[in-house]
């Protein structure tokens, strides 16, 4: 509406206008311009232009007035309580979801392989799967083949071994029967003989009691005279002669006993022969023959066994220094693979990195006072930026600004904005590992005087 009436003025004064704008200088119009609309603002408005407001009722100005102060107290209820929460909580500046990592190495010297199936970088990988083979096919078998030649050489000797004590004890066998034999032909014969003096030391027994009753009769005719002195002198020593007869028939059976009684005991009297014949000797010997080609035959079992249980040692030995698996020992991922197959590798080498699922950390940086309220053991909780859900755990490790090195996937050297560090251990139980998520970033709230259980 001002504007209308300015343009209204403006129409009405420009003939007027004219000659001074031509007589005066801009100056002087500009001045003359601003008197004259003075003049159009101190001029009543027509009754058609004027507007007539009606002011609301008090109770809606009230109620209008009050929801705009619920309003404002929600707004800063909202964005003035987070930031007032957040400065009061004892909280880290920097903090990121890390785990451990676990270095595989080449046990042996020999050339990266790759298994068949392949694995996947980003595939989750359990304890035990194998991921390379590292085979050496010059590995030294020197050992195992001078092992295999002497079990050769004692398999092929131990039928020899074999034969020959069958052979021996075959003979021993013959010779025991033999000397038996003799043994019980010679029994038989010393009983004869015992026989045979028994029935000698009968007839001189007859003869003695003959001699006996021809010295009796003798000496009863000699007192009468009817037989001479030479006559009984003889009749008498023919008694002693058959006396002397009996006594040595009955010393002969007592030798010949003697005899008998050892001939059964095993040994032999005689004076042809020493206490053993021959055949009992040579049976003898072909025992102690038989006994030490026993030992022989189990000296070399005994051999060949400890020679194939060092083959199967020396066999192992040598497939673990010709062939190795390289196996995952715990459940994660690959994190870096620092080889590709057909690549020579020394023993000890590091080929690969495998990222321990079961092992996640959090690494945080904090302010120098909240690291002075930490101890170890306090509660702590991690809170990701994206907004996943909080991460429980306790605070392991509180190494300040020492920057201790550590086997992690991220070096807690990265968080560079404080440099007082802490290491908190997450709870198993709320441990993504089937995701194994290294990396997310957030911050971590720890709870003071509330140690961990």
């Amino acid at each position: 509406m001002v504007n209308q009436s300015l343009a209204a003025s403006a129409d009405e004064t420009a003939p007027s206008l004219a000659p001074e704008a031509e007589a005066t200088d801009a100056k002087g119009l500009q001045h003359a311009l601003k008197e004259r609309l003075l003049a159009e603002d101190k001029r009543p408005e027509p009754p058609h232009h004027r507007i007539e407001h009606k002011k609301p009722p008090p109770e809606r100005r009230d109620l209008k007035r009050g929801l705009k102060i619920a309003a404002g107290l929600a707004l800063i209820a909202v964005f003035g309580w987070l930031p007032l929460r957040t400065m009061w909580q004892t909280s880290s500046v920097e903090a990121v979801l890390n785990s451990r990592l676990v270095t595989l190495r080449s046990p042996i010297d020999g050339e990266v392989v790759a298994i068949p199936d392949g694995v996947k970088d980003e595939a989750p990988l359990a304890a035990g799967t194998l991921v390379l083979r590292v085979i050496n096919s010059r590995g030294d078998r020197s050992h195992l083949d001078d092992l295999r030649r002497q079990m050769s050489r004692l398999e092929n000797q131990r039928p020899s071994l074999a034969a020959k004590l069958a052979a021996v004890q075959a003979s021993q066998q013959d010779l025991a029967r033999q000397a038996e034999q003799f043994r019980e032909n010679r029994i038989l014969q010393l009983e004869a003989r015992i026989a045979e003096i028994k029935t000698s030391i009968e007839a001189a027994g007859a003869r003695r009691e003959e001699a006996s009753a021809a010295v009796d009769r003798a000496s009863t005719l000699a007192k009468s005279g009817s037989v001479s002195t030479v006559e009984l002198a003889r009749l008498t020593r023919e008694l002693s002669v058959a006396q002397q007869i009996e006594l040595g028939a009955r010393k002969r059976l007592d030798a010949v006993q003697v005899e008998l009684t050892a001939a059964k005991n095993g040994t032999f009297l005689g004076d042809s022969y020493n206490d053993r014949p021959s055949s009992f000797q040579r049976e003898e010997e072909m025992r102690q023959r038989a006994e030490e080609m026993k030992a022989d035959l189990a000296h070399a079992d005994a051999e060949i066994a400890w020679l194939a249980n060092e083959i199967t040692t020396e066999e192992i030995r040598y497939a673990s220094r010709s062939e190795a698996d390289i196996k995952v020992p715990i459940t994660g991922r690959i994190w870096e693979m620092m080889t590709s197959p057909g690549e020579d590798v020394r023993a000890g080498q590091p080929l690969l990195k495998v990222l321990d699922c079961g092992a996640e950390v959090v690494t945080a940086n904090v302010t120098e006072r909240v690291y002075n309220q930490l101890k170890l053991g306090d509660r702590a909780s991690f809170e990701p930026n994206d907004g996943g859900p909080t991460i429980n755990g306790s605070v392991i490790n509180m190494t300040g600004a020492a920057g201790a090195p550590a086997n992690l996937a991220i070096n807690p050297d990265a968080l560079n904005k404080e440099p007082y560090r802490v290491t908190v251990a997450i709870t198993p139980v709320e441990s993504p590992a089937h995701n194994c998520v290294v990396g997310r970033t957030g911050r971590v709230v720890f709870s003071r005087n509330e140690p961990a259980p």
